[in-house]
């Protein structure tokens, strides 16, 4: 039996039929392969379910952190549960279903490249990646109204009971902040978060309106401060890796069959992230660069 390996993935959107199927198709090289799963699964409860159950079935350990989606309160989906009250739902379920979460102990990989902490996060974001040339939240969301250009969020992600989506993002930074502190100084680390964790990541978006629905400028140097060998993200639906400060960011996104459907290789294939340094890997658990 082959050594495990770590790989990620995240936005596996299995709304879509394409998309479940390619879950449907995911499988470990190794039985002791750890697979991360960095949000936006799915929006429906059940969905969500599906997912993770069928994953946490074939790896040996699904390591998941919300994103926006799984945060949503869709009017079509049985649960209506919204804001923590929906998150700690999750959290349950997630639990039952044998997936780790960023409410249990941080699971140390001690496999090839190992030992590393994995701290999947739940940070949320709170409108600090500004429009360039803007100095104020009410006028940089005013441009992205005026360009059409609105993250769903607006409509479907409920803050409950926080009187919004940025008190809600500052109570989870501190909340995480303190626990990180707590790691030894020396021990690695792979930062897990559906938003990207520095500014810079979302540069290369199409719409630079949506940037400020994409992360906090609070965490720009978590990275350097909680001795990150990885950062492994999702959100923009743009797979791939980038340095920053010397640390490897993974962008590790499935998105939508009609973005996936442009990209070379066949879709859904996991990033190795356990190293410093991407390698080959099978089919079912490769790259995209």
């Amino acid at each position: 039996m082959p050594a495990g390996a770590l790989y990620a993935i995240s936005d596996l959107h299995v709304a879509y039929e394409e998309n479940r199927q390619i879950v449907r198709e995911m499988r470990p090289a190794s039985e002791k392969d750890w697979l991360i799963v960095a949000g936006d699964v799915a929006e429906r409860f059940e969905d969500v379910r599906w997912a993770l159950g069928l994953l946490a079935g074939r790896f040996e350990r699904v390591v998941w952190c919300p994103g926006n989606h799984e945060l949503w309160t869709p009017p079509d989906d049985p649960v209506q549960l919204r804001g923590v009250a929906r998150y700690d739902a999750l959290i349950q379920m997630c639990r039952e279903l044998g997936v780790t979460t960023p409410e249990d102990e941080y699971a140390v990989w001690t496999g090839e490249d190992g030992p590393v902490t994995l701290a999947p996060l739940f940070l949320l974001y709170d409108y600090s990646f500004l429009m360039p040339g803007v100095w104020t939240k009410a006028e940089s969301l005013a441009r992205a109204y005026d360009a059409g250009v609105v993250c769903t969020d607006e409509m479907l992600l409920h803050p409950d009971p926080f009187p919004s989506r940025e008190a809600w993002c500052a109570d989870r930074l501190a909340r995480t902040e303190r626990r990180l502190a707590g790691l030894p100084s020396d021990q690695e680390v792979i930062l897990i978060n559906h938003f990207p964790l520095v500014r810079a990541s979302t540069r290369i978006l199409r719409y630079p309106e949506f940037a400020q629905w994409c992360g906090t400028a609070r965490t720009a140097e978590w990275h350097l401060r909680f001795n990150a060998r990885t950062v492994v993200y999702g959100h923009l639906h743009i797979p791939r890796t980038t340095w920053h400060d010397g640390v490897r960011f993974e962008e590790v996104s499935v998105g939508y069959p009609r973005e996936w459907r442009r990209r070379e290789g066949p879709a859904g294939r996991l990033r190795p992230v356990g190293g410093t340094r991407a390698r080959s890997v099978p089919r079912h658990a490769g790259a995209e660069r």
